[in-house]
């Protein structure tokens, strides 16, 4: 069987489907909710799927999402959507599910959605998820440094540094670190020191 691989959305395809994530109500909110998280944050559908409700940390009006570390600000818009998302999830209505703590659970007792089926319906609803995760890592790349990207959308750094690379961002040389300390450990001169 030939797999064939769809290129990443363009940067306005990218932006146009997640205007209509936050406004089209006609699409099912968990739908909204995932293509979000794949169009904002560069997830895939199979981890997406893996999210608990602890993953969200609503802390007075922050709404976070912990992906990798530090946890992600989710902005307002997409918070709010989240949140009705938790507090409406479906599957929780059945005998099997009923204090199930993934943020997408499945039909199963216990066990979150799968991702093909999930990656299916968004599929259909129109946001490819392959595509739209491949636009949303490229331009996280293009606004932020490989390493920072890596450590908050838990991907391995070596990916991000490849995919700098390939997208040609500015960021490609950036040396991760601790760069609030000086560079060497010197006290600073005192007056008459040469």
């Amino acid at each position: 069987m030939k797999v064939s691989r769809r290129a990443a959305l363009s940067e306005d395809e990218r932006l146009d489907a997640l205007g209509r994530l936050l406004t089209d109500t006609e699409i099912p909110v968990r739908l909204r909710v995932a293509g979000v998280i794949v169009l904002l944050y560069a997830q895939p559908v199979s981890r997406i799927v893996r999210l608990s409700v602890e993953d969200v940390i609503h802390d007075g009006g922050t709404v976070l999402l912990r992906l990798g570390e530090p946890a992600s600000p989710v902005p307002a818009p997409v918070a709010t959507l989240l949140l009705e998302h938790i507090a409406n999830r479906d599957n929780m209505n059945t005998a099997t599910n009923p204090a199930s703590r993934w943020l997408f659970p499945g039909r199963r007792a216990g066990q979150p959605a799968r991702p093909d089926h999930l990656s299916a319906l968004l599929n259909e609803a129109g946001i490819p998820a392959a595509a739209a995760r491949g636009a949303a890592i490229r331009q996280q790349l293009l606004e932020l440094p490989a390493p920072v990207v890596a450590d908050a959308l838990g991907y391995h750094n070596k990916t991000t540094s490849r995919l700098i690379r390939e997208t040609g961002g500015t960021w490609s040389r950036y040396a991760a670190g601790d760069h609030t300390r000086s560079p060497t450990s010197r006290p600073p001169r005192e007056a008459g020191d040469s």
